[in-house]
């Protein structure tokens, strides 16, 4: 298999990773999965070749490009990054580490596997893709830290389309809605042991607000990861790539409120999440 059809995965071991993972290979690529431990069912696809790769981690992303180079992979035709987190709840109430954490894995994490890579992109005149959120454009609540990563990783996809235009590497942003995955049970677990932690008083502050949305969220509808894996194929292999494919019904809605004034945003995202209906403060 030719070089120029091998991709770099992060966050492989997903829902959304191994749905790619397993859609590049049906199509003949080659896909280096990156993987924090172990690899799950990633072994049990053809094509599929797991890395080691902790994209927080310095020693680790310089690592994965080793373990790359002497498998015999001497140029790349995609980098996708995927790895992901997400830490929710109120600004008020997440630790900075659990804020630092977001942004290392999605901006910072990002940043440096592409850093690493971009010698083997440019050697085969490859894409890089970057899997962002439709929060990325309209940040709701309690999901601020996400949001705000997200938006980064979309500042920095904007940056890159023109920087790396000299040299004709395309940077397609893949803008996905609500999925149904396990990182949104994680998130809420993780959520929930971090609330555990502090005072009554503390905990009382969001909780009347924290039901409302979850609520909401329990009415939506999650799309299959399938859909990230789908538009992730057609930003590898489309001859002119759109620089960014929203999938999921939900997008729409969330480009849409993305337009309107500030205030009327606001006034419909509080409907929408139940926020409008909790008696103000006194």
């Amino acid at each position: 298999m030719a070089d120029t059809r091998a991709v770099l995965l992060t966050g492989a071991g997903g829902g959304v990773g191994q749905a790619t993972a397993k859609a590049l290979t049906d199509e003949g690529f080659r896909v280096y999965a990156g993987v924090r431990s172990g690899g799950g069912n990633l072994a049990q696809i053809p094509g599929v070749r797991t890395v080691q790769l902790d994209v927080t981690e310095p020693d680790s992303v310089a690592s994965a490009v080793t373990a790359v180079l002497r498998d015999g992979c001497s140029a790349l035709h995609g980098i996708v990054n995927n790895a992901g987190v997400i830490v929710q709840g109120p600004l008020e109430l997440v630790t900075p580490e659990e804020l630092r954490y977001q942004f290392d894995v999605t901006v910072f994490g990002a940043a440096a596997v592409t850093q690493a890579f971009l010698p083997l992109l440019r050697a085969g005149h490859g894409r890089l893709v970057n899997i962002t959120a439709a929060t990325a454009r309209v940040a709701g609540p309690f999901f601020g830290p996400v949001s705000a990563s997200k938006a980064a990783l979309q500042s920095l996809s904007d940056a890159q389309r023109l920087e790396l235009a000299h040299w004709g590497l395309p940077v397609i942003v893949i803008e996905p809605g609500l999925l149904d995955t396990a990182i949104f049970d994680k998130s809420a677990a993780a959520t929930a042991k971090s609330l555990a932690a502090l005072t009554p008083e503390r905990r009382a502050l969001y909780e009347a607000q924290s039901a409302a949305v979850s609520a909401s969220l329990a009415k939506s509808k999650a799309s299959s990861p399938g859909i990230v894996a789908e538009a992730v194929l057609k930003a590898l292999t489309a001859r002119k790539p759109k620089p960014r494919y929203t999938v999921g019904p939900d997008t729409r809605l969330l480009g849409l409120l993305a337009r309107l004034p500030l205030r009327t945003r606001d006034r419909l995202v509080a409907g929408v999440t139940g926020l409008s209906k909790i008696p103000a403060a006194q």
